[in-house]
């Protein structure tokens, strides 16, 4: 059991004390640049899942 509480006790020293936080405005420009990021990447799966069901849809065209 005091095994568990040394884990807490260190985990949290580490937490508080050893890893360096960011300050408000690079925690923003980071969350600006995966939210763009995402966008590009959804927009991107959108064009080829498109792409794929026409391409898909023209081929069945032809076959039935």
């Amino acid at each position: 059991m005091s095994k568990i509480g040394t884990y807490f006790k260190e985990s949290y020293t580490e937490l508080t004390q050893k890893v360096a936080w960011p300050d408000w405005s690079s925690l923003q420009n980071s969350a600006i640049v995966v939210m763009v990021a995402s966008l590009i990447l959804a927009l991107v799966i959108f064009l080829v899942d498109l792409a794929f069901r026409s391409m898909m849809t023209g081929i069945y065209g032809l076959l039935y």
